[in-house]
């Protein structure tokens, strides 16, 4: 077994790690150590030479050679980490599956106070305001830290090492937590195999006498059943509904079906509706948990990527009408949202393709790790492969993702500022599926030829460089997503802008990328958008960026749209 020690510099992880190895004759590696001999230098001087960019590099390498945990009963290995290692999602991917972790937590005025009488140089706490920088670095890492159990480690060596000591003797946890935060939109925890475990916890915050778990037909016999035989193994009894499969489940007859169904079970207000499924679903269980009883407490448990990445965060609830999609709705942010990422390992191929649409989207905000990723992964988890989540960039992706909006949606919750951002390449995806009668095309392929359409309207309006525009349309020909024809008529397409939620003074906001961001531009000519959609609905093989970029000629059948 390996314990991995986590915390910031000055509580104590050499030390603690130090006692506990001897104690049970197991290994001590100091990853920091590890480092410098591999450098031939210091720390501090490799920050100096070489920047911290590269530092990571060499940490994330540190821990790549630690190879997988130790299996053997007893403690083999005990790994004190630097400071920032749990930043790098892949580094905690690695650290934390099937290793006991513990945090040596404390005041930032005392690790500052150690700090200033410590021999050893931090680069990155260094300066005229040590405590400062100290609670910074605490704010900034506590949802890294927070997976493994908290110690406070200014306390004596030898009862920190007590501490943890009764943790050893449980041995590594069935399932692994790779984030959790407790933030104004409810607690966020992202981890593979915690979905029971973290929807359990968030039950018991809530003093819910029952579980009340809203799902779909096929989400229910993959993640749901398990889900409420989990609970009731740990004596939570449990009652739930079906609603439709996808957007049929986004009408206001269904959800006047479920609330009487929330009746007749005597829902009370104080007990939560746990939503268990994609979008659509966590969309209409959402407003139903919104506006029953005037609003009862709300728990996601998104079992689709693109739920994962987007619909589940941000609290926007809504159904749709036959003259738009999403136009009766409200905010109302969840107790809890527990993101398992084995439960994508089930979906197919076509779901996961699409989803990476909406992650496309959040690269292209301003992401470049995200955009690295995708460009290097995407392909591959688009089609089911087992690598990309054995090797962490699934849960990678679901985390940069779902954080990038959780920062969003905190600085902006009702969108009325920078929130819009997040409707990227929505505007024509949303009058795409309102034109097909919300069928034959999922969200993230719509959302795909919205994002083709303005990355080209950009390039027109010179907001968007050729060469970002030429480089994301790139990413989508690779992930196979808004390249072939629609069987859609533009006109139907653009019809649907009118009712688009984006517009203001009677103009139509356009988000659009640009260089390493996005901007909004109202008043963008009728011809241009018309241009545009005329593009994307014809294929890949036509419009602006295609001919100058790429030159592709590509052709390729038109997709039949149901409706």
């Amino acid at each position: 077994m390996d314990l991995v020690l986590v915390g910031l510099p000055g509580s104590g992880k050499t030390a603690v790690g130090r006692r506990l190895a001897r104690h049970h004759g197991a290994e001590f590696i100091d990853l920091d150590e590890r480092i410098e001999a591999a450098a031939g230098r210091s720390i501090p001087t490799i920050f100096t030479e070489e920047g911290e960019a590269a530092f990571r590099a060499r940490e994330r390498a540190a821990i790549a050679d630690l190879g997988p945990p130790d299996q053997a009963p007893g403690l083999a290995r005990v790994v004190a980490t630097g400071g920032g290692a749990p930043v790098d999602p892949r580094n905690r991917w690695t650290l934390y599956r099937g290793r006991v972790a513990a945090w040596l937590d404390g005041p930032p005025e005392v690790l500052a106070q150690r700090l200033r009488r410590s021999p050893t140089i931090r680069p990155l706490v260094a300066g005229l305001d040590p405590i400062g920088s100290v609670r910074a670095l605490a704010a900034a890492r506590a949802r890294f830290y927070a997976p493994a159990l908290r110690v406070n480690g200014t306390r004596p060596v030898h009862r920190v090492a007590e501490l943890i000591e009764r943790r050893l003797a449980e041995g590594p946890a069935a399932g692994t937590v790779l984030l959790r935060a407790d933030t104004a939109l409810g607690r966020i925890e992202l981890g593979e195999g915690n979905a029971v475990a973290a929807l359990a916890a968030a039950l018991a915050a809530l003093e819910a006498r029952r579980a009340i778990l809203v799902s779909e037909p096929k989400a229910w016999a993959v993640a749901g059943e398990p889900l409420a035989a989990g609970l009731i193994a740990a004596g939570m009894p449990v009652e739930h509904l079906l609603l439709p499969r996808g957007e049929p489940a986004k009408r206001l007859a269904v959800l006047e079906r479920a609330a009487r169904a929330l009746a007749r079970l005597g829902v009370e207000r104080r007990e939560p509706i746990v939503a268990v499924g994609g979008g659509a679903l966590g969309d209409a269980a959402g407003f139903l948990a919104a506006v029953y009883l005037r609003g009862v407490p709300l728990v996601h448990v998104p079992t689709t990527l693109v739920a994962q990445v987007d619909s589940a965060i941000g609290g926007k609830t809504a159904v749709d009408l036959p003259e738009g999609k999403n136009l009766v709705g409200a905010f109302h942010q969840p107790a809890a949202i527990a993101i398992d990422v084995r439960h994508l390992r089930t979906l197919p191929s076509r779901q996961l393709r699409a989803a990476l649409g909406e992650a496309a989207k959040m690269a292209a905000l301003g992401d470049e790790r995200l955009l690295e990723l995708l460009e290097a992964d995407g392909p591959a988890i688009a089609r089911g492969e087992a690598g990309p989540f054995e090797r962490g960039a699934v849960a990678e992706l679901v985390e940069r993702c779902a954080w990038a909006k959780v920062e969003v949606v905190l600085a902006d919750e009702r969108e009325r500022g920078d929130r819009i951002s997040l409707n990227l390449g929505h505007s024509l995806g949303h009058g795409i599926e309102a034109a097909a009668g919300y069928r034959g095309i999922l969200h993230g392929e719509a959302v795909a030829y919205g994002l083709r359409a303005v990355c080209r309207l950009g390039v027109a309006l010179e907001m968007t460089p050729p060469e970002r525009a030429a480089r994301l349309e790139a990413l989508l020909d690779r992930l196979e997503l808004g390249a072939v024809p629609l069987a859609l008529a533009p006109a139907a397409v653009l019809g649907h802008l009118a009712t688009d939620k984006k517009r203001h003074g009677g103009q139509l906001r356009w988000v659009l990328p640009t260089a390493t961001g996005w901007t909004v531009r109202a008043g963008v000519p009728d011809e241009l958008v018309e241009r545009a959609a005329r593009e994307v609905l014809a294929g890949r093989a036509s419009g602006l960026v295609a001919d100058r970029a790429t030159g592709s000629t590509v052709e390729q059948p038109a997709t039949e749209v149901d409706g």
